[in-house]
């Protein structure tokens, strides 16, 4: 049989097995109508992307549910793919095209354009997928899909006229979010808010008729030229005799109403607002109810338009300082209020958004969250942790409609047509070669595209060959799960849930497993502005692929949020290490020829091992393996990846490498043949199974090992260990096992405890005879040179270290513990510094000059040394005392 090498080397071996596995089609999948279908479909990540940890945490979740089904003989499908990223890809393939050729976008038109786009796609766009392959991922590649795919862009077009037919789509001109940077809308999920410090400016509206008029606070003074009203909360007392009269907005001497209306709050500021319909959402919906004008004072390039008179032109912040000046010197500013103000900026550029009155595309709403929020209260979309269906059900049940088109090229286009003819719009799947209306010729194409989660939401069944009714679609539909991030359940996972009722009138996935985010070691979120982000590929070439899956595993808690801690992916890796020379020295020791072959044979088969002369640590193993095996299947079944793997973990590093293999090294290299055949037997069994449970989390050095077991097949299309009733009667073998570690556990912790030195050895009094090779365990396993088993009290010296473990007492005498003279001068030395320091103590506190001049937490501190000194003290002298009695 082949040897291992000596040491753990990642690197030497993990590229390679996967090349073997992507070359042997491992990961590929057919349509077996003999097996259960297990579908997952891979969070695409974006083109431009660059691995990073939160991509390595959610796509190794994936892998052990795809790699944990596939071998438990499901059809496991994992497929990939990427998303197209309109905004992200157009910002850089716009600054590719400045950079090598000196031009803007417009300066080449559309057309040039999306052939540099397709073309930077080609280049770049697979980058982030061979970085995944890095991490193990078992997708089958052969069926990898981009979401601006042939197929893909079908299924938009199709759900899009779809919608639009049956009024669950419609163009209105309304308010959204604009970036001024980005130059597109955005929806209200692609606004990020954030608390910043601001002001509030408090200015006097004076009375259309000379009165005092009203005083009003705002955080945004430069949208005071698009105001149309002035809004009192409805009953406020304080402004019933305004109400119906006009105020004049300074400097401008426009007049505008006073309003009464739900909206103002009279316990903030003045409880009187200025109404600006066209530059705020609240402000909207006021203006919609009251039937105001929506004058337009902020363009979409973020600059002054010319109602703003003398400040047209100006960027939108330089006229708020520069009219902010004019107010004050016009007497009109009240007083200025420093506060934090809820800001909402463009989720790519950081921009602070711009409220803005467009003509723009929606899709109503209300009518697809319906059978979308109906799905978890029926129980056919399962969230994990439960408490995440809050979070969707409360955004679907406030919804508002979704604004789907963006002012971008790089995209799905709108399937909507102009007749610059007659005016009429033509939504088809196809161009019309002709206005259905008038007869015009070749119908304008809406110049907009669609929100990038406009086909994400789709990507669980376009992905599968909707809107055909393909076999895929028929095996592989619903999905099994979805493994996501807290962070997009309502940019994401609720759009696909709406959009799957609507287009295939079931939910697409039946879980939804939710993690939370990799933070630095202090908690902080990883961004580029802290520099703080650890790329996964450093780890990886540091410590190996599955060093980081399993660190990333056995850290997080679902819904959780877990920390990034170099030391802990250390700590993985030399459990990765203790698994490799473990192994290693289970393959030198299963023998050659006939031996390993009766090993190997023994360790396939139950009855054949059940048939060796097994010992009771055999039967404990295999019997405590059993147990592990259905533990670790249940937690898997209730997505408990952490739960999982620290079971394995101590499985692995506690019972079979520090005890198991240690109870049966006096076996393998004594002269039995019969109980060196068990002990193989079992060790290569458990070795086994322990290599077909961690492969799912670690599968690079899982398969590493098995590849030197000889066996007929790679570990990846192997079979999950079953609990076979194998051990069924070893119950009682398997408590006398852990017995006998607790003695030898309490034998150890009584030797630290008296300081003995680890070549001393002694012996031990125990007070029930655990039979078989105990006695030869203790002996070197815990350092004693003799065990007598005696009934309950019979026979101990009264000077004794003891401990009790269950209902066994072990007793150690301390004169075979402690050399008196040596504990005598080191007790000795102890004194004399204790005391030493106890006097210069003293003196320091006995000293006016430092406690009167000394701050009070030094002299506190000097006092607490003092006190825990003069208690050590103590302790030593009643240490020497007891020593003197002997």
């Amino acid at each position: 049989m082949r040897q291992l090498d000596k040491n753990y080397d990642p690197k030497s071996f993990e590229g390679k097995i996967y090349e073997s596995w992507e070359k042997d089609d491992d990961f590929k999948v057919t349509r077996d109508p003999a097996k259960t279908p297990y579908c997952i479909v891979m969070p695409p990540p974006n083109i431009t992307g660059q691995l990073h940890m939160g991509h390595a945490l959610d796509m190794t979740f994936q892998d052990v549910l795809t790699r944990w089904r596939r071998l438990q003989g499901y059809e496991a499908l994992w497929l990939p793919g990427t998303d197209h990223a309109s905004i992200a890809t157009e910002v850089k393939v716009a600054e590719d095209l400045m950079e090598t050729e000196g031009k803007t976008k417009d300066e080449i038109g559309r057309e040039e354009f999306l052939k540099r786009a397709w073309k930077w796609k080609e280049i770049y766009g697979g980058k982030i997928t061979e970085q995944v392959r890095k991490l193990g991922n078992s997708c089958d590649w052969s069926r990898e899909r981009f979401t601006m795919d042939e197929g893909c862009n079908k299924a938009v077009i199709e759900f899009f006229v779809k919608l639009y037919e049956k009024g669950l789509i419609y163009k209105g001109n309304r308010i959204i979010n604009w970036c001024p940077v980005c130059g597109t809308s955005l929806s209200d999920i692609e606004v990020q808010h954030e608390d910043l410090p601001g002001k509030y400016w408090y200015f006097r509206y004076p009375g259309a008729d000379g009165g005092e008029g009203i005083t009003v606070a705002t955080s945004r003074p430069e949208t005071m030229f698009g105001d149309t009203a002035v809004a009192v909360s409805t009953g406020d007392e304080r402004y019933k005799d305004l109400i119906g009269k006009n105020v004049v907005i300074p400097l401008m001497g426009k007049e505008i109403p006073v309003i009464e209306d739900e909206y103002p709050d009279p316990e903030k500021g003045t409880g009187a607002v200025k109404i600006t319909p066209a530059h705020d959402m609240n402000d909207y919906e006021v203006g919609e109810r009251h039937g105001l004008d929506m004058p337009v004072c902020i363009g979409f390039d973020g600059k002054m338009t010319d109602i703003a008179g003398e400040y047209a032109g100006m960027d939108r912040y330089e006229c708020r300082e520069a009219w902010v000046k004019a107010l004050e010197e016009g007497g009109f500013l009240v007083k200025i209020e420093d506060v934090v103000i809820p800001t909402g900026k463009c989720y790519r550029c950081d921009t602070a958004i711009e409220p803005m009155v467009s003509d723009q595309w929606f899709v109503s709403m209300k009518p697809l969250a319906k059978p979308a929020i109906e799905a978890v209260y029926s129980g056919d979309l399962k969230f994990v942790p439960q408490r995440f269906e809050k979070v969707y059900l409360k955004w679907l049940e406030e919804i508002r409609d979704w604004c789907i088109s963006r002012q971008l090229w790089w995209g799905h286009r709108i399937p909507a047509y102009y007749c610059d003819e007659c005016g009429e719009t033509i939504i088809a799947a196809e161009a019309p070669e002709k206005c259905p209306k008038c007869g015009t010729a070749h119908p304008r194409q809406d110049e907009d595209v669609l929100d990038t989660w406009f086909s994400s939401a789709l990507w669980p069944f376009s992905t599968l060959g909707w809107p055909d009714d393909t076999e895929d679609m028929k095996y592989f539909y619903p999905t099994s799960v979805l493994v996501t991030g807290y962070d997009i359940i309502f940019f994401w996972v609720a759009r696909m849930v709406f959009s799957a009722y609507e287009a295939t009138g079931r939910s697409p996935f039946e879980y939804v497993f939710v993690h939370g985010i990799v933070r630095d070691e202090l908690g902080r979120k990883m961004s580029k502005s802290l520099g703080n982000g650890i790329d996964p590929l450093d780890v990886i070439d540091a410590y190996g692929a599955d060093a980081l899956r399993f660190f990333l595993l056995n850290g997080s808690a679902a819904g959780n949020d877990m920390r990034f801690i170099t030391r802990s992916v250390e700590a993985t890796r030399n459990f990765a290490n203790k698994l490799w020379n473990a192994s290693r020295f289970v393959i030198m020791n299963l023998g050659e020829g006939e031996e390993l072959k009766r090993a190997e044979a023994a360790s396939s088969s139950a009855e054949a091992l059940k048939g060796l002369a097994l010992e009771s640590e055999d039967k404990w193993i295999l019997y405590t393996a059993e147990g592990i095996i259905r533990e670790v299947t249940e937690n898997l079944e209730k997505f408990e990846f952490s739960v999982a793997s620290q079971k394995i973990y101590e499985f692995i590093r506690d019972e079979y490498c520090d005890w198991y293999i240690e109870f049966v090294k006096g076996r393998l290299y004594g002269d039995d043949e019969g109980t060196k055949e068990a002990a193989r037997a079992t060790l290569l069994k458990v070795l086994a199974d322990i290599l077909r449970l961690l492969h799912p989390f670690m599968p690079f050095i899982t398969e590493e090992i098995w590849s030197y077991l000889d066996k007929p097949n790679k570990l990846i299309v192997d079979a999950w260990p079953q609990a076979s009733g194998l051990t069924d009667g070893f119950a009682g073998d398997a408590e006398r096992i852990e017995s006998l570690k607790e003695v030898i556990r309490a034998v150890r912790n009584i030797r630290a405890e008296a300081g003995t030195v680890p070549s001393k050895k002694i012996p031990l009094i125990v007070t029930a005879d655990l039979g078989g090779d105990a006695a030869a365990h203790i002996r070197s396993l815990a350092g004693v040179s003799d065990v007598a088993w005696l009934p309950a009290g019979a026979g101990v010296p009264e000077d004794a270290a003891s401990a009790i473990v269950k209902d066994i007492s072990v007793y150690v005498p301390m004169s075979e513990l402690v050399d008196y003279e040596a504990e005598r001068e080191k007790l000795t030395k102890e004194k004399e510094n204790l005391e030493n320091n106890i006097s210069r103590l003293k003196s320091k506190l006995g000293n006016e000059g430092f406690t009167a001049k000394a701050p009070a937490e030094v002299v506190k501190g000097e006092e607490e040394k003092l006190a825990a000194s003069e208690a050590a003290l103590e302790k030593v002298l009643a240490r020497i005392d007891a020593i003197e009695d002997k």
